[in-house]
């Protein structure tokens, strides 16, 4: 008998968001596209909130698709995430942040090795 040993789909996400380097960012949809769920940009935001904090994920390195912060300007998480992308170089201007400058291209060789699923 052959065993399934097929990681979950929020292990998966969670696998993509611990990839990102710092000082840059990557899209919801970009994230569900590499897990291998596209069209699931909502999904990565569900798995995001409910990752255990042991796992200790750049979840601050992930936006929407069009570069803006998407929690509500002026809440504590807005403020806490565009903190966080300063601090490791990433300019963000009035919530958005510049897709061109610092989103994530993962190369080839970097996927093939270094995702499991």
């Amino acid at each position: 008998m052959e065993s399934d040993n097929k990681a979950s789909p929020m292990t998966q996400i969670w696998h993509i968001v611990s990839m990102i380097p710092e000082g840059r960012v990557s899209s919801y949809g970009k994230i569900a596209d590499l897990a291998g769920l596209p069209g699931r940009a909502r999904y990565v935001s569900k798995a995001l909130k409910s990752a255990p904090d042991m796992l200790a994920l750049p979840w601050h390195r992930v936006i929407n698709s069009q570069g803006k912060i998407s929690f509500a300007e002026h809440t504590q998480p807005y403020r806490e995430q565009m903190e966080l992308l300063r601090s490791e170089g990433v300019i963000v201007n009035r919530g958005r942040v510049k897709l061109s400058d610092h989103e994530w291209q993962p190369d080839m060789a970097t996927l093939v090795l270094s995702i499991p699923f």
